[in-house]
């Protein structure tokens, strides 16, 4: 009998255990989750800058207001991230290219500007772009690495952008770099991610590309578009 009780109270509290594991497991899921917006369409709108004071050095451009803006390529994506038309983007690997997230939702209104709203939104979201082995800039010897710099100077209502800590990447700038040629083409994906509470004040300009940064800085993607980079 008391064997009985025994094995009985053993395999409640195994039943308990797995309870826990399983709970703690879909917690994980959740928090791999993309998070399911109302979402008609979104573009990323890559116009080229070019100029002599601009220029990519280490983790950060110089002359981005001195620059001269040529004609804009325009993915569209849909509402699943997926790009609608040619999925190829054509770019010059030595030119660096200013890039404008738009988002609709399913009433037609624009979205994307939600996110920047004021400072204590934009604190719980960061863009990034991953899923390419790049040789960064500040890895190169002659600065022909890639470069991803999220490069908001207001937020939506006006006030201040301040420091590298704050931007968000609903405008950034981008350079691929000649050392990075041989890699393409390459498939990429622009993410926004929601971060939780915290986690932004420790994004480095240098973590854009991280394979891992989903465990690096917790959240759930907001906005996964996926395409592939070719060079002109």
């Amino acid at each position: 009998m008391l064997r009985k009780i025994t094995l009985r109270k053993i395999a409640s509290k195994m039943l308990v255990i797995a309870s826990v594991i399983m709970l703690i497991s879909a917690c994980g899921d959740k928090e791999d989750s993309i998070i399911e917006l109302d979402l008609r369409k979104s573009e990323l709108v890559f116009t080229p800058l070019t100029g002599e004071q601009v220029q990519a050095h280490g983790d950060h451009f110089h002359g981005l207001d001195n620059g001269e803006l040529g004609s804009p390529i325009v993915l569209t994506f849909d509402k699943n991230g997926k790009v609608v038309g040619n999925a190829l983007l054509k770019i010059k690997s030595d030119v660096t290219y200013k890039i404008d997230l738009k988002s609709w939702d399913e009433s037609g209104k624009e979205i994307q500007n939600d996110f920047i709203k004021d400072k204590l939104t934009a604190d719980n979201y960061k863009a990034f772009l991953v899923g390419a082995d790049f040789k960064l800039n500040p890895d190169s010897e002659n600065e022909q690495g890639a470069l991803f710099q999220p490069r908001e100077k207001k937020y939506s209502d006006n006030t201040d952008v301040s420091g590298k800590y704050e931007v968000t990447g609903v405008l950034s700038y981008f350079i691929l770099g000649k050392e990075n040629q041989e890699k393409l083409p390459t498939k990429v994906t622009f993410v926004l991610r929601k971060l939780n509470e915290g986690v932004k004040g420790k994004i480095e300009r240098t973590d854009w590309n991280r394979a891992d940064y989903k465990t690096a800085f917790p959240g759930q993607n907001v906005l996964e578009l996926n395409f592939e980079i070719h060079a002109q």
